[in-house]
């Protein structure tokens, strides 16, 4: 009982210092990336913080999976740089002891991971998908943003406002250059702008005390007009359909279906408590430190180990969506290949004299 307890204190206190880093690695990875793209315009700047949560809710498994590898890996590499293995192994505890207490910790951990990639990341890719496609169905009011210059959705319109809409709800120093149909340019600016909606709903930019400008680039045509107030109709966007990814389809809606893609998928979530389980259980053998050895020697091989595994069950999901292989075949065969190393593993560490290593 001592030993499963210091175990599991350990394994514990070990895996929420890595979920800690992970998770802000994630988070820090999606908020460079989005910032990137509200910079460019691609995404407002509003919606940053809601499409980094359905981004790090997507990738929860991912970072579970890797929290309990690299937790066991590093709590049992511990005991063996502090001489704790040797007491263990002279008091007559064989490596395989340490597979139930292992086992006592993931269990809990891989029925989540499952969950997840079962009905939490499909769910968060299905409304991280809804919600792009309402921003993208917003009209172009919603664009604009003080001190930047705004393309239109359509492309034919670029706005810029100096100053936001304060209380009154009114912008300040317009700036709009449109594209004329045949051809021509269409340039406005404005001292002040408001929005302003009738009774069916339409919604009309009111700019007051500015110019228009109309010509063509490169020629000396041009008319100006002065007004007081001058309405532009916006137009409204249609909402765009349902996202038909095969990512955020539910997992019952998979299964209904009839498809390679739908298996592709499938195969990905049903390998993720799979992974999780046999990966908690190779960090037993992959654990051993060499002292005569560099101390980050099996942290380099278990990064390989992982970074082979996942890349194989991406390949034999890509071959299960294409058709080349059944889904039975390429959800069994990864894992039993990996389930096969980690015998010779085991073997490896409790054979005295390894069959490989024998003379005739």
């Amino acid at each position: 009982m001592i030993f499963w307890r210091a175990l599991q204190r350990e394994f514990a206190q070990t895996a929420a210092a890595v979920f800690v880093a992970l998770f802000a690695i994630l988070i820090s990875t999606v908020l460079i990336r989005l910032l990137g793209q509200a910079a460019g315009g691609r995404v407002p700047a509003d919606a940053v913080m809601a499409l980094i949560g359905f981004g790090a809710l997507a990738q929860l498994p991912t970072v579970l999976t890797l929290t309990l590898f690299i937790a066991i890996l590093v709590s049992l590499s511990r005991s063996y740089r502090d001489s704790e293995m040797v007491v263990w192994f002279a008091a007559g505890v064989p490596l395989t002891a340490w597979i139930r207490p292992v086992l006592m910790f993931a269990l809990p951990m891989v029925i989540v991971i499952g969950a997840g990639a079962l009905y939490l990341t499909p769910w968060s890719q299905l409304k991280s998908a809804e919600y792009r496609q309402l921003l993208e169905s917003r009209d172009d009011t919603h664009r604009v943003a003080p001190g930047v210059f705004r393309e239109s959705s359509s492309a034919q319109r670029v706005f810029f406002v100096e100053v936001g809409a304060g209380e009154d709800g009114r912008v300040r120093n317009v700036f709009v250059s449109e594209q004329a149909r045949d051809g021509g340019l269409v340039v406005i600016v404005s001292a002040e702008g408001f929005l302003r909606s009738d009774e069916e709903g339409r919604r009309y930019v009111v700019l007051e005390k500015g110019r228009r400008y109309d010509g063509r680039p490169g020629t000396p045509q041009y008319r100006v007009m002065e007004f007081e107030r001058y309405e532009v109709l916006v137009e409204q966007r249609q909402m765009a359909g349902q996202p038909s990814r095969t990512r955020a389809l539910p997992t019952a809606v998979l299964l209904a279906l009839d498809s390679s893609s739908a298996l592709g998928e499938l195969l990905a979530r049903f390998s993720a408590p799979l992974t999780a389980l046999l990966l908690a259980l190779m960090a037993i053998p992959l654990s051993f430190v060499n002292p005569r050895a560099g101390r980050a020697n099996n942290m380099l091989v278990a990064l390989l180990v992982y970074l082979l595994y996942s890349n194989a069950i991406s390949v034999f999901q890509s071959w299960v969506a294409q058709g080349r292989i059944g889904f039975t075949l390429g959800l069994v065969l990864p894992h039993l290949v990996v389930a096969g190393v980690l015998g010779l593993l085991f073997y490896k560490r409790l054979a005295i004299s390894p069959f490989w290593r024998r003379r005739s």
